[in-house]
C-alpha cells in the first residue's frame, strides 16, 4: 500500500511525544523483573564473569542493530502501528493482519496479564494478599493504567517518565551503594574467564544465556507503535531507539556486576534467591522487602509501556478496515483510541481473573521473534533500487541488519530445539488467521 495511506490514517492523532518520553518508554518497558532474575541464571549456568559480560555485550549489540533497523523503518513510515505498518507496506496487508491477529488475541493481553500478576506476587512480599485479593490488585492496576491512557497521552507519558526515572534512580543506588560501601568482595570475580566448578557445559550454557538475555531485552521495538504521536519522528525515533537500548545495556552490565560483587557465583541457586541475597547484603534483613519494592516499580513501568503502545496496532488495523471499525474511533476530547485501549485492558483483566496466561504467552514467543526478523529484513527490500537520502539510514548497512538476522536466526533455532511443540503450536494458531483475513477482510 502506498505511503500516502499511512499518512492519511494519522490525521487525528496529535504528535505529543518527545525524545525524553520515547527513551523512557523503551527503558521503562525493557527493564523489568528480568534484570533481577537473569544474572542469577547466567551465573549458575555459565559460572564465568567473562562469559556473562560477553553474553550481555553480544545481545546488546544484537538489540542495537535491530533498533537501528527499526529506526530507519520508523523514519520511513512514521505512523501508529509499528511493526504492523512496516509489514503492511513491505509484504502486504495479509501478513500484517496475521501480526495484528497474534498481538490482539494472545500476546498483548497475555503479556499485560503476566506483568500484572507478577506485580501482585511481589506486592504479596510486602502486604499479605489472599489469592482473590491478588487478582483484584492485578485487574485494578490494568484498569488504572487504561484510564490514564484514555484521559490523554500526556498523562501516560508523564507517568512513564516518572516511573522510568525512579527505576533508574533506584538501580543506580543499588550499584553505587554496593561498590562505594565495599559491601562485596572482588574475589567473587576470580577466576574471571574459567568456569566455576559445577557449571553447565559451556555450549549449552551459552545457548540458555543467549535466550535469557534476549528476553531481558524484549520490548525495545514497541515504541514504534506510537510513531504516529511522536514529534519530528524521522529524527526522534532513531535517536530514541539508540539511546534507549544503549541505556538498557549499560544498566544490565552494571547491575550484573554489582550482583556478582555482592554474592559469589556458587551461591546463585535461583533468581529470586540471588536477588534476595544481594538485597540482604545491601540493606540487611529488610533487603527482601526493599528489593520487592524496586521490582514493583520496575514492573509497573513495563506494564504501563505495554498498555500505551499495544492499542495503536488495533487502531491502525481498524483504520485499514481489517479490525473492529470502532477501534479506530478517537475520544472527542482527549484524542486517544479509547475503544482500542479498553479492548486490550478488558482482555488482560479477564486473563488475570481466570489465571491462565503464562503458558499461552510462551507458545507465541517463537512466532513473535519471526515477525521481528521479517520486519528487520524489510530493510533490504526498501533499499532497492535506491535509498532515500533525506531520511535516517541504518549505519553500516548491510552488515548491521545482517548481524541482527544471523543472531536472531540462531535464537529461533535454539527456541525451536528447546520446545518444538510451543514453536509449531504458536505458528499454527497465527496461521489460522489467514482464512479469517481472506473470508472477511480481503474483499472488503
Amino acid at each position: 500500500m502506498p505511503l500516502a495511506k499511512t499518512e492519511h490514517s494519522q490525521n487525528h492523532l496529535p504528535r505529543q511525544i518527545g525524545l525524553t518520553t520515547a527513551v523512557a518508554l523503551i527503558v521503562g518497558e525493557v527493564i523489568a523483573v528480568g534484570i533481577f532474575l537473569t544474572p542469577a541464571a547466567m551465573a549458575k549456568s555459565l559460572g564465568s564473569p567473562l562469559w556473562i559480560l560477553i553474553i550481555w555485550l553480544v545481545m546488546g549489540g544484537m538489540a542495537i542493530s535491530g533498533a537501528l533497523c527499526y529506526g530507519e523503518l520508523a523514519a520511513r513510515f512514521p505512523a501508529a502501528g509499528g511493526g504492523y505498518v512496516y509489514l503492511r507496506e513491505v509484504y502486504g496487508e495479509g501478513l500484517a493482519f496475521l501480526y495484528g491477529w497474534k498481538c490482539f488475541l494472545v500476546l498483548d493481553p497475555g503479556l499485560s496479564a503476566a506483568l500484572a500478576s507478577g506485580l501482585t506476587g511481589y506486592v504479596g512480599y510486602i502486604l499479605p494478599l489472599s489469592p482473590l485479593g491478588a487478582k483484584a490488585v492485578g485487574v485494578a492496576v490494568i484498569l488504572l493504567f487504561a484510564f490514564a491512557n484514555i484521559f490523554g497521552l500526556q498523562i501516560g507519558a508523564w507517568l512513564m517518565r516518572v516511573l522510568t526515572a525512579l527505576k533508574l534512580g533506584l538501580l543506580a543506588v543499588i550499584i553505587l551503594w554496593g561498590f562505594a560501601m565495599r559491601l562485596g568482595n572482588w574475589s567473587n570475580f576470580v577466576p574471571f574467564a574459567a568456569q566455576h566448578a559445577g557449571s553447565a557445559p559451556l555450549f549449552g550454557a551459552l545457548a540458555g544465556a543467549m535466550v535469557a538475555a534476549f528476553f531481558s531485552y524484549g520490548g525495545w521495538w514497541d515504541i514504534s507503535k506510537l510513531a504516529g504521536e511522536v514529534r519530528q519522528p524521522t529524527r526522534t525515533l532513531p535517536r530514541a531507539f539508540l539511546y534507549g537500548v544503549g541505556i538498557v545495556t549499560l544498566v544490565y552490565l552494571l547491575t550484573s556486576a554489582v550482583f556478582l560483587y555482592l554474592v559469589p557465583i556458587e551461591r546463585a541457586t535461583s533468581g529470586e534467591t540471588f536477588a534476595a541475597q544481594a538485597g540482604e547484603v545491601l540493606f540487611g534483613r529488610a533487603g527482601g522487602q526493599i528489593f520487592s519494592g524496586i521490582v514493583i516499580i520496575s514492573v509497573l513501568g513495563s506494564l504501563l509501556a505495554v498498555m500505551m503502545t499495544a492499542p495503536r496496532v488495533y487502531y491502525a488495523m481498524a483504520r485499514d478496515k481489517v479490525f473492529f471499525p470502532s477501534a479506530a474511533a478517537l475520544h472527542p476530547r482527549f484524542n486517544t483510541p479509547t475503544r482500542a485501549i479498553m479492548l486490550q485492558a478488558l482482555l488482560a483483566g479477564l486473563l488475570v481473573a481466570i489465571g491462565t496466561f503464562n503458558q499461552i504467552v510462551a507458545y507465541f514467543i517463537f512466532i513473535t521473534v519471526v515477525f521481528i526478523a521479517l520486519t528487520v529484513a524489510a530493510i533490504f527490500r526498501l533499499r532497492k533500487p535506491v535509498a532515500d537520502a533525506d531520511i535516517f539510514l541504518v549505519p553500516g548497512y548491510p552488515f548491521t541488519p545482517i548481524l541482527f538476522l544471523v543472531l536472531v536466526s540462531l535464537l529461533l533455532l535454539l527456541l525451536a530445539l528447546n520446545n518444538p511443540l510451543q514453536a509449531v503450536a504458536g505458528v499454527a494458531v497465527v496461521a489460522l488467521g489467514a482464512p479469517v483475513y481472506y473470508l472477511f477482510f480481503r474483499r472488503r
